[in-house]
């Protein structure tokens, strides 16, 4: 966010806008509403080049039609400059359509805050760390086993790939972002794990991912996205897996890399949500393979807690499952991080259950088409994921959602 070295002030401000805007029109605004306001010397964008400004940090949440948030700008300037700057961004009062009001909430001075922390960590380093401590023998021998998993990566083709030791003997391969990934798959027992390395997809890849059953794990992030752009686009792939979000592979426990891997979808539902939207979506971590689920059974009653529910068929325990449950149904269901059912409603009814739903909601699986109207009510309540059979006159889309057509 700021480069402590050459940082001496972070200006804090609150934002509130009357309208949905994302932060792109929040950033444009500064700029835009601040050009010239305080003269050549002190223009945001000279400042900025130079690098006595640094980035805009905009951090901002959308609930009810109102969108609330905070900036943070790190300054080099001295306390005078740091406070006119400040005072201008006060001025800002439209984002986009929008009316907004921007305050200054307050200016850090970072050098103190600097000085608190020297001063806190020492008292802890004087608490704790004046001894030589116990040793562990766990640790000791998890150092010498990592050496060992190391030894046994492997490298493919002329590109020299990082790759797990059984890839060339295996029906079946894992394809990850980097080495560091590989390796954590090594120390959990998943020796078929491949690196891709980068959107410049090798040969060996490619080759791989055309004679074996290829399912990608990458991380969470924008750059998990891309590169399953392109590896869409250049090979063969059966299915797709995701850390959790914010997460990256190399940082994954053993359980969430199982959980993923399990919950793998089908490459086909990708492909057809990245058509749909127009861009590259990510599918949320857990969701499951989509034909997995049973369709049959029993008419549920129109809205009930779940809880007791009686009968022999299974009940589904993935997104894809709880997809193909739904699909056709005309009925709505409410999911727990777990994918157990909290509330099941007609598909007509979810605007007046989503009134009564409590904090533990992860998503909605719907068998109706979705417009702005009720995806921003859907916005308002944190989900995770909305899959629903269509989404239609959608303009504005909360960033934090991820929407998944049923196929």
């Amino acid at each position: 966010m700021y480069s402590p070295d050459t940082t001496k002030y972070l200006i804090h401000l609150t934002l509130q806008i009357e309208g949905v805007v994302d932060k792109p029109d929040v950033v444009g605004a500064i700029f835009g509403q601040t050009e010239g306001l305080l003269g050549e010397d002190l223009d945001l964008r000279d400042l900025q080049r130079t690098g006595r400004v640094g980035r805009i940090d905009v951090q901002i949440t959308a609930k009810r039609g109102e969108t609330k948030g905070e900036i943070l700008i790190s300054s080099s300037l001295d306390r005078a400059e740091t406070a006119l700057l400040a005072s201008s961004l006060e001025t800002i009062d439209r984002v986009g359509p929008c009316t907004a009001r921007v305050k200054v909430d307050r200016i850090e001075d970072i050098r103190v805050t600097k000085r608190r922390r020297i001063v806190d960590r020492a008292k802890e380093l004087l608490l704790e760390d004046f001894d030589e401590g116990a040793i562990n023998s766990d640790d000791l021998l998890d150092e010498v086993r990592e050496v060992i998993r190391i030894e046994k990566l492997e490298y493919l083709g002329e590109e020299r790939v990082h790759a797990g030791p059984n890839v060339m003997a295996s029906d079946a391969i894992i394809l990850v972002e980097g080495r560091a990934d590989v390796i954590n798959l090594l120390r959990y027992g998943i020796k078929n794990a491949v690196a891709v390395e980068g959107t410049n997809v090798p040969r060996i890849i490619i080759d791989l991912c055309s004679q074996k059953t290829a399912t990608t794990l990458l991380d969470g992030d924008r750059g998990g996205e891309l590169i399953l752009r392109e590896l869409l686009q250049v090979a063969e792939i059966d299915f797709v897996a995701y850390s959790p979000r914010g997460k990256s592979v190399e940082e994954m426990s053993r359980k969430e890399i199982v959980k993923a891997l399990r919950n793998k979808v089908p490459v086909e539902v990708v492909t057809e949500h990245l058509a749909d939207e127009g861009a590259a979506e990510r599918v949320p971590a857990s969701a499951g393979p989509a034909g997995a689920g049973e369709a049959g059974g029993d008419e549920r009653p129109s809205q009930q807690q779940r809880g007791g529910n009686e009968g022999s068929q299974k009940s589904p325990s993935t997104l894809g499952e709880h997809m193909a449950d739904v699909r056709d149904r005309k009925i709505a269901r409410f999911l727990s991080p777990d994918y157990t059912v909290l509330m099941e409603s007609n598909a007509a009814d979810v605007e007046g259950a989503l009134q009564t739903l409590n904090d533990d909601v992860e998503g909605l699986v719907v068998d109706r088409i979705i417009d702005q109207k009720l995806l921003d009510q859907i916005g308002g309540r944190d989900l995770e994921f909305v899959a629903a059979r269509d989404f239609k006159g959608i303009i504005k889309r909360p960033l934090s959602i991820r929407l998944i057509k049923i196929g």
